[in-house]
């Protein structure tokens, strides 16, 4: 399958030379998929293929003074130019004919010359593995998690994207290989007619050397699950807080990554657009979008053609870009920062964020706890929903540990909604960790629920944040 698409680099040249008589600008993204998933529960053990997102097919994008217009397909041969060239004429000639295409009228994208072939790296290539192997290391797993007396039920899933992606534009030819690997344990254990439960999620920009990182956290995961079966309720107050590195991803990602999608400044929805070059954070908080950081949303370009690098969001607390499309930026007047992504070649592109990260300082988490008076270590987030326009935030956690004289007392508290106004939250920010830690194990959704793979995270934090 791959091999196979490097070998129709000529004639997607030739569809982009033939385009270009027609268009001021034109290319193609050529995508090449293969993605499987296996996982074991009490209710048995299952593969499935296909359900990582993406596809195998080709998208072509074409601009002049009027506008731009795509046109995608899922076969393709030197044959077919003629009637792709005409399909996307039809296209341009419709859309132009509409009196709100104006309004929607983009300049033309840069097109500098580059060139690249690369490829990530992995040790195991689960498709070197047989499935009853993999299998039987996740039973195994399951198994161990299950001999913990009071746990109900314990699951294991693994999953891998592998993809090829070949851009081509009249000045740019641009190859990629890519895998990334992902994992996952759920337990659950009951109180009464309440079932709690615990997830952990695991991920790499690489192969199956993911499942030694299982392994060793099934005894974790289990004796984390029956502890929440003591928790109590929390009470609401606004509390000193130490957050664990998911915790601090998660409000990486909703309360500051979402707001500074710059195709949301195009739309005048988020208010992050009126803060560049303002404090919105501690001194001590810097963020970071890209791929300077080896994780499953790590790429070397993105779905539009333009080169990914390491955007600096956040300097010391000053709010210095945000990260933006090919579209954004030409809209807004700004270079593209590599994050236009699609969920597939038949989806569009939106600013999209990748590995998105507070950096690191320089304080321990054991003096982040011993430091706090009255409060709580926040670990094991569950979801969040974050109001770019307003810069509210509302997540789930699931698990509050109480810091009580720089002691953690052994009480915990679930489940926890923490919220509050983002710029109030960095801003409180007083101390941050000496390494970091990125995870990407969910995705993340947009626009029509376009879902593409994403990781997030950070060092321990210590902030004053509102929880209920």
């Amino acid at each position: 399958m791959f091999t196979s698409l490097a070998r129709q680099k000529s004639a997607l040249r030739e569809l982009v030379s033939r385009l270009r008589k027609d268009f001021s600008y034109a290319s193609v993204l050529a995508v090449a998929d293969d993605s499987r998933s296996w996982s074991v529960s009490r209710s048995g053990k299952s593969i499935s293929t296909g359900s990582n997102m993406g596809g195998t097919g080709y998208v072509v994008r074409v601009f002049d003074k009027k506008g731009c217009v795509e046109y995608s397909f899922n076969s393709f041969s030197r044959k077919d130019i003629p009637a792709i060239v005409g399909k996307i004429k039809e296209s341009a000639a419709s859309q132009y004919r509409c009196a709100a295409a104006a309004s929607l009228a983009t300049p033309v994208p840069d097109d500098k010359p580059a060139r690249m072939t690369r490829s990530a790296k992995f040790r195991t290539d689960p498709r070197s593995v047989s499935d009853g192997e993999i299998l039987g290391r996740l039973d195994a797993f399951r198994s161990r998690g299950i001999s913990h007396e009071g746990i109900l039920d314990f699951s294991c899933r693994v999953s891998y994207r592998a993809y090829r992606k070949i851009f081509i534009s009249e000045n740019r030819e641009l190859d990629q290989s890519v895998m990334w690997t992902t994992a996952a344990v759920v337990a659950l254990a009951s109180r009464g007619e309440e079932i709690k439960d615990y997830y952990r999620s695991f991920s790499n920009l690489g192969g199956l050397e993911i499942l030694d990182k299982v392994g060793d956290c099934i005894d974790e995961v289990a004796e984390n699950t029956l502890e929440l079966l003591k928790s109590e309720p929390m009470i609401p107050g606004e509390y000193e807080c130490v957050c664990d590195p998911e915790v601090t991803g998660m409000i990486v990602h909703e309360a500051f990554g979402h707001g500074v999608e710059m195709d949301m400044f195009v739309k005048d929805r988020a208010q992050a657009k009126d803060f560049i070059g303002q404090y919105v954070a501690s001194p001590l908080v810097s963020m970071h979008d890209g791929n300077a950081v080896d994780e499953v949303a790590t790429a070397f370009f993105d779905d539009e053609g333009n080169l990914t690098s390491d955007t600096l969001i956040i300097d010391k607390g000053i709010l210095r870009t945000g990260i933006c499309d090919g579209l954004s930026a030409g809209r807004l007047g700004v270079r593209p920062t590599g994050n236009g992504r699609r969920e597939s070649y038949e989806r569009k592109a939106y600013t999209r964020m990748t590995n998105t990260y507070f950096a690191k300082g320089r304080s321990t988490p054991e003096r982040m706890i011993k430091s706090v008076k009255y409060g709580f270590l926040l670990e094991n987030p569950s979801s969040g929903m974050e109001d770019p326009k307003n810069w509210g935030i509302q997540c789930m956690v699931n698990i509050a540990r109480e810091i009580k004289d720089g002691k953690l007392t052994g009480r915990i508290f679930s489940p926890i909604v923490l919220t509050g106004y983002v710029p109030d939250l960095l801003k409180s920010i007083t101390m941050t960790g000496n390494r970091i830690e990125l995870g990407g194990g969910g995705y993340c959704g947009k626009g029509h629920k376009e879902w593409v793979k994403v990781s997030d995270g950070g060092p321990y934090i210590k902030a004053r944040i509102r929880l209920g």
